[in-house]
């Protein structure tokens, strides 16, 4: 029995993530669900947001999804691998988790001639390291520096990304980045929130860097997947719908939700635990 596609996020950010989806795989049925509840995640422990996340897997698999995208770099760094070695062969062995590190971390290397990349991200995802040890597999000899910005998505998500008082946050964030190394000509934005800040974050730029998104790569690297196995693909169910789901006010959510995803969306609240 086929049923859509789940993407997952602590709040909104994912919808950065679920709207590139939508345009390079518009034939599938996609169902999002936002903990916005128990937002954000950057700053909880590991075993917290493993936790947390588990939770919501399970509530996608309940909805019938064969396939989950984890759209959040701190549930992807803190919990998807132990999602996937310990949970899925127990509760699900024919159901597959994904998450969005090691997409972004099999092509970051190519947007950089200097060998130096910046990852700017929360406190939980740096304090991983997931980066630094994803990118390590595929680019060897990069120099990674990482940059936790903790601030940023409290901005964001209270609707100040595009307010002159997001301006400080986001020069200082850069400057301690780019104290770190001068060579950094390629930056991840390893939070699916910071799109948001993306035209501030290019304004204070040096000239050539290179500012990588994440919706775009995940996108395609999930088009690859789905054709890479057809198993999978054929239990994603294709009507082209979108249900969006939180585990706070939906209201609330409807309001916020169109900055990040680009239209006006309706949504359900649903509870976890």
């Amino acid at each position: 029995m086929s049923a859509p596609i789940g993407v997952f996020d602590s709040g909104y950010g994912g919808l950065t993530i679920l709207k590139e989806l939508k345009k390079q795989l518009p034939q599938y049925d996609y169902i999002y669900l936002g903990d916005n509840a128990r937002a954000p995640y950057g700053t909880r422990s590991f075993e917290t947001v493993y936790e947390y996340t588990l939770e919501a897997v399970k509530w996608f698999f309940d909805q019938g999804c064969s396939l989950v995208i984890l759209a959040c770099n701190t549930a992807s760094a803190k919990a998807l691998r132990n999602i996937q070695q310990l949970d899925l062969p127990h509760i699900a062995p024919d159901k597959r988790v994904l998450g969005v590190i090691r997409p972004s971390s099999e092509v970051l290397g190519n947007y950089s001639k200097s060998g130096h990349v910046g990852i700017m991200a929360t406190v939980g995802t740096v304090q991983s390291d997931s980066y630094i040890l994803e990118l390590a597999k595929f680019f060897p000899s990069l120099q990674v520096h990482q940059q936790a910005c903790p601030m940023w998505v409290p901005l964001i998500e209270n609707g100040e990304y595009d307010k002159p008082g997001a301006d400080y946050f986001v020069k200082a964030y850069l400057d301690h980045l780019f104290s770190q190394s001068k060579d950094i000509d390629a930056i991840l934005l390893a939070c699916t929130h910071y799109p948001l800040l993306e035209a501030k974050i290019r304004s204070y730029l040096p000239e050539g860097v290179k500012l990588v998104a994440q919706g775009q790569i995940v996108a395609e690297s999930l088009a690859q997947y789905l054709d890479n196995h057809r198993e999978i693909a054929n239990k994603c169910s294709q009507n082209g719908t979108l249900s969006f789901y939180t585990t706070d006010n939906a209201q609330t959510f409807e309001k916020q939700a169109s900055a990040f995803f680009g239209q006006k969306i309706e949504a359900k609240h649903t509870d976890l635990a």
